[in-house]
C-alpha cells in the first residue's frame, strides 16, 4: 500500500535533483507534481493545497542554512512538510499505566488492533488487560479472548450480558490489579446516534487516559467524517490505521487525523497478532522517500531476537553472502513481511525489485535444505558456484539442478537490491537527506 505515492514523490524529487538551476519555474514543476502525487493517493485536497502553498512559500523567501545548497534545501522543506501532513508524532504511546479507549465502525479491525496493542503494552513489560465492551456483534468476545490468548493477557467480558456500561464495570473490577487497560467498545456499520451515545457514557464512567479512534485504511475520504464525528464525541487523541497492507490509496486515512488535531499512534500492516507498527511520521515519510527507516527496522529485529538470537547486522550494513541469507531468512520471516523490512532499508532512491519480495516460507525452508549441501566456501563466496558444483549440491541436496540455479538467482537478486545501502549512482537521496537533520 501507498507504493504508487512513494514511487512518485521519489520521481519528483529525481526530476528536482536533475535541474541545473533551481528557480522559481522548478519549485513550481516540484509542486504540480506533489499535488498530483498526493491527490492520486486520496488525501485531502485542502491538505495538499496547503501543503503546496507551504512549500513554495518557504522554497522561495527562506535562505538555505549555511553550508547547504538550494537544491537540498529545497528538498529538506518537501521532507519537513511531508512530515507535518501526516501529523507529525504523537505523544500518546507511553509505558505507563492507563485505561485506552478504543472507538471505530465495525469492520475497521478494532478488535482484531485491540489485542495488538494489548500484545504491544504486554511485550514492553506492563501488566495489559483487556475488556470487551462490544455487546452488539455476536463472537466479539470470543475473538478478543483467543487473540489475548497467545501471551496469557487476562480478557473479561460477558456474552450474556447486553449492557456495555455493566460490563466495563465489571471489567475493570476483575482487572483491579493491572497497569493497562483495554477496552473494545462496539462497532456499527454507520455512525448512528446510539454508538455515539454509549461510547461517550463509557468514556465518562471510566475516565479513559487516552481514545484512539481506529480507521481502515480503504476508507478514503470518508474518514474524515468519521474522525470528526468521533472527536467531537470523545475528544480522540490518536489515530490507528489499519489494513496498509492491501492496495488501497491510504491518503484519505492518513490526512484523516488533521479532524482530531492528533496523530497516528500505530499502523496495522497484517492479519497476525504481531503485525503492529508503531507510527513514526518522520521514519514514515523517509520511507517513502526511499530513505528506509532503520529505527522501526531494529524495533522488528530486536522483537525477532527476542524469540531468538540473530543477527541482522550484516543485512544493515549492505553485506550479503549466502552464509548471511540462510541465518537471516527465517529471521526475516519472523519480523515481518519481506517487502515491509526492505522499505525500511535505505536504498537510496531505489525501487525493491518484486523478485526480492517473492519468497514464500516453503522456498525459504527449501533454500535452507539446498545451503545444508554447500561447502563453507561456497556459502561465503557464492561466485564460485560453477555448473559442476550446482549439480554436486542438487544431488545432496535431493532437489532440482534449476532450483539450485533459482536460488542462486534469488541471492543475487536481494543482493543487488541491499547495495542500496551503500549509495552510489548520480542520485543519492541518503546522501543529501543525511544533511537535513532530525533524520536517523
Amino acid at each position: 500500500m501507498l507504493d504508487g505515492l512513494g514511487s512518485s514523490l521519489k520521481d519528483a524529487l529525481k526530476k528536482l535533483a536533475g535541474k541545473t538551476v533551481v528557480d522559481k519555474a522548478a519549485v513550481d514543476d516540484l509542486v504540480r507534481d506533489l499535488q498530483r502525487a498526493l491527490l492520486q493517493a486520496d488525501v485531502n485536497v485542502k491538505l495538499v493545497m496547503r501543503l503546496s502553498e507551504a512549500i513554495r512559500t518557504r522554497s522561495l523567501e527562506e535562505e538555505p542554512p549555511k553550508g547547504m545548497g538550494v537544491r537540498e534545501h529545497v528538498l529538506r522543506i518537501v521532507y519537513h512538510e511531508l512530515v507535518n501532513l501526516v501529523g507529525g508524532d504523537t505523544a500518546g504511546v507511553v509505558l505507563e499505566p492507563q485505561t485506552i479507549l478504543m472507538a471505530g465502525l465495525q469492520g475497521s479491525g478494532k478488535t482484531t488492533t485491540t489485542a495488538k496493542i494489548a500484545r504491544y503494552f504486554y511485550r514492553k513489560g506492563l501488566r495489559t488487560g483487556v475488556i470487551c465492551a462490544d455487546t452488539f456483534r455476536p463472537g466479539a468476545y470470543e475473538q478478543l479472548k483467543t487473540l489475548c490468548s497467545g501471551d496469557n493477557i487476562p480478557c473479561f467480558g460477558d456474552p450474556d450480558e447486553p449492557d456495555a456500561m455493566k460490563t466495563v464495570a465489571a471489567g475493570l473490577d476483575a482487572l483491579s490489579g493491572t497497569e493497562v487497560v483495554i477496552i473494545d467498545t462496539q462497532g456499527r456499520h454507520a455512525l448512528e446516534d446510539d454508538l455515539i451515545s454509549e461510547i461517550i457514557a463509557i468514556n465518562e464512567a471510566v475516565h479513559a487516559t487516552h481514545r484512539w479512534l481506529v480507521i481502515d485504511a480503504a476508507l478514503g475520504q470518508q474518514a474524515s467524517e468519521q474522525a470528526r464525528r468521533f472527536h467531537e464525541a470523545i475528544a480522540i487523541d490518536g489515530v490507528i490505521i489499519t489494513k496498509m497492507d492491501g492496495t488501497a490509496k491510504g491518503g484519505g486515512a492518513l490526512s484523516a487525523v488533521s479532524e482530531t488535531g492528533s496523530g497516528v499512534v500505530f499502523i496495522g500492516s497484517g492479519e497476525t497478532i504481531s503485525d503492529l507498527e508503531r507510527f513514526e511520521s518522520d521514519g514514515f515519510i523517509s520511507r517513502l522517500l526511499g530513505m528506509g527507516d532503520l529505527r522501526s527496522l531494529v524495533e522488528r529485529a530486536e522483537q525477532a531476537m527476542a524469540e531468538e538470537e540473530v543477527d541482522v547486522s550484516s543485512l544493515m550494513k549492505g553485506k550479503f553472502t549466502l552464509r548471511d541469507m540462510y541465518g537471516q531468512l527465517e529471521a526475516i520471516n519472523r519480523m515481518g513481511p519481506l517487502k515491509q523490512i526492505m522499505s525500511m532499508l535505505p536504498m537510496g532512491g531505489m525501487s525493491i525489485p518484486e523478485d526480492v519480495c517473492d519468497v514464500t516460507s516453503v522456498k525459504m525452508e527449501r533454500y535452507k535444505v539446498i545451503m545444508d549441501s554447500m561447502t563453507p566456501a561456497e556459502l561465503d563466496s557464492p561466485s564460485i558456484l560453477g555448473r559442476s558444483r550446482v549439480h554436486r549440491i542438487a544431488r545432496g541436496a535431493g532437489r532440482s539442478p534449476d532450483e539450485v540455479r533459482e536460488l542462486i538467482k534469488y541471492y543475487k537478486i536481494m543482493q543487488r537490491a541491499i547495495k542500496g545501502l551503500r549509495g552510489g549512482g548520480k542520485f543519492n537521496m541518503q546522501r543529501m537527506m543525511k544533511k537535513f537533520g532530525g533524520m536517523q
